[in-house]
């Protein structure tokens, strides 16, 4: 933590611009501009209130426009009977949850592969076995591999390759090759 001392000339500054009424991010500028210093906001309000000046209270609005805003009929606190009253009325449903949290999902069905795993470690798997995981969902688990034959430009084999590719999306890719020879990009 950085010490800074406030000469007597700043203080007396942040005691004037506090009693007219600035706030302290202002009255830091004003001190900076003044005497060629770098005191924060922060360090404005700490000081201030060392010395006695108050804290966060503001005595005006920091809003734009916050002037404007119509001043409450009576300076006493509402009721909670009336607060009730308030919160009763059309605005009640805001705070309600939304449908989704409220209902029942169903879940989709959950697909498998319809192969036996050889359940090899990383360090046994070959060049050309497949590379789809199985356990490691709790702590401590293994992580064991498939280990069967991979589709040719897959880390996969064959079942394994289905079941992590989405059966509604076709399976044509995006680009060809020949398209790719007529751009001259091969």
């Amino acid at each position: 933590m950085e010490m800074t001392n406030w000469l007597p000339e700043h203080s007396a500054a942040l005691r004037d611009l506090r009693v007219r009424g600035m706030s302290y991010s202002k009255i830091a500028h004003t001190i900076n501009a003044k005497f060629n210093t770098a005191y924060t906001r922060y360090a404005a309000l700490s000081r201030g209130q060392r010395m006695g000046l108050g804290g966060l209270d503001r005595p005006a609005p920091s809003l734009p426009g916050g002037a404007d805003r119509p001043q409450p009929s009576s300076p006493e606190r509402p009721s909670l009977q009336s607060l009730r009253e308030v919160r009763a009325g059309p605005m009640a449903d805001v705070f309600c949850w939304p449908k989704a949290f409220s209902e029942t999902v169903e879940l989709p069905k959950l697909r498998c592969a319809e192969v036996v795993p050889r359940h090899l470690s990383l360090v046994e798997l070959g060049p050309a076995d497949c590379r789809y995981p199985y356990g490691g969902d709790s702590e401590g688990e293994v992580v064991t591999y498939c280990g069967h034959p991979c589709q040719p430009g897959s880390s996969y084999c064959t079942p394994h390759f289905e079941l992590s590719r989405n059966p509604k999306l076709l399976a044509r890719p995006v680009l060809s090759i020949d398209w790719l020879r007529a751009i001259g990009a091969i």
